[in-house]
């Protein structure tokens, strides 16, 4: 059965597919898209009340996909999949505001709402940022969907401040507005624990370090797959070349203390409306491959 991975808007699995890395370690292999987010419907007080973590809870149809490491663990707290603890990504991410925008300091930011995805990462490493800069009772959280969602909303005119990462901040700044609070953010990897075999997670990240290093060595050469995360309206009016890299794979673990601190975290703000399981670190980190 093919190894089915979901991309995550960045450049390293088409590295790695376009130079044959993959099929150097043996992996066989098909990329599946979709089910990122939740539910798009706005609720009662019109905001979107799904994301990232209610996606998962949903059922993603892979064998390894990507999002926050907060809601990675959370859903690996829960036995929904296997967080893979043997390497983690770092997107760019930033509150953005309008060129216009009189808000120019993060302090500006008080009772302003921030557009962010429930649930998310821009939900989270938003009000991770803004605890350190505002009290909080001057933090304004708004949920508005999804990256492209956000991105819109800023575009148009519809968002006074949103966090936004990835292509989605380089489309951001190519439409010239503004950084407020830099929010990047740790990405980890999920792998759906009934379908996964972790000798073909071990082949997909042997890859992917080949990928990076390629990345690392000659951007340049790559970056016209940025095209593939631009919503098509935005394509004719941005250019990829002046794109930066995006979401690196930093392979390095994952720890114990990284993942019971997040956890700690989470709770503390009360985030979820109910409790994510307690659960230890050895019970949701996937075991490696037998050699």
């Amino acid at each position: 059965m093919a190894f089915r991975i979901m991309p995550h808007g960045r450049l390293q699995e088409w590295v790695a597919d376009e130079n044959g890395y993959f099929a150097d370690e043996g992996l066989d292999y098909v990329f599946v898209t979709g089910g990122e987010t939740g539910g798009r419907g706005r609720d009662e007080s019109g905001q979107i009340r799904s994301g990232a973590y209610e996606s998962y809870e949903a059922g993603r149809d892979t064998g390894i996909s990507c999002a926050c490491h907060w809601a990675v663990s959370s859903a690996a707290a829960n036995h929904i999949g296997k967080l893979v603890a043997s390497a983690y990504s770092v997107t760019p991410a930033a509150i953005m505001v309008p060129p216009e925008s009189g808000i120019r300091r993060p302090e500006d930011l008080a009772g302003v709402e921030v557009g962010v995805g429930f649930h998310s990462g821009s939900h989270f490493t938003t009000l991770q940022g803004l605890e350190a800069v505002l009290p909080p009772d001057q933090i304004n959280l708004s949920f508005e969907g999804g990256p492209n969602d956000r991105l819109d909303g800023l575009l148009e005119r519809r968002m006074s401040a949103a966090t936004v990462f990835g292509v989605q901040l380089y489309i951001a700044e190519a439409f010239g507005f503004r950084k407020v609070l830099d929010t990047s953010f740790m990405i980890a990897f999920l792998v759906n624990e009934f379908d996964a075999d972790p000798a073909d997670v071990e082949k997909y990240f042997a890859g992917l370090r080949r990928a990076q290093m390629e990345i690392d060595l000659r951007p340049e050469r790559y970056k016209h797959f940025h095209d593939r995360a631009v919503p098509e309206k935005y394509r004719d009016a941005v250019d990829v070349r002046t794109f930066g890299p995006g979401e690196r794979i930093v392979f390095l673990p994952y720890e114990p203390e990284t993942y019971r601190a997040t956890q700690a975290w989470i709770g503390e703000r009360e985030i979820f409306a109910e409790p994510v399981a307690t659960s230890t670190y050895d019970s949701v980190v996937l075991a490696p491959a037998t050699p």
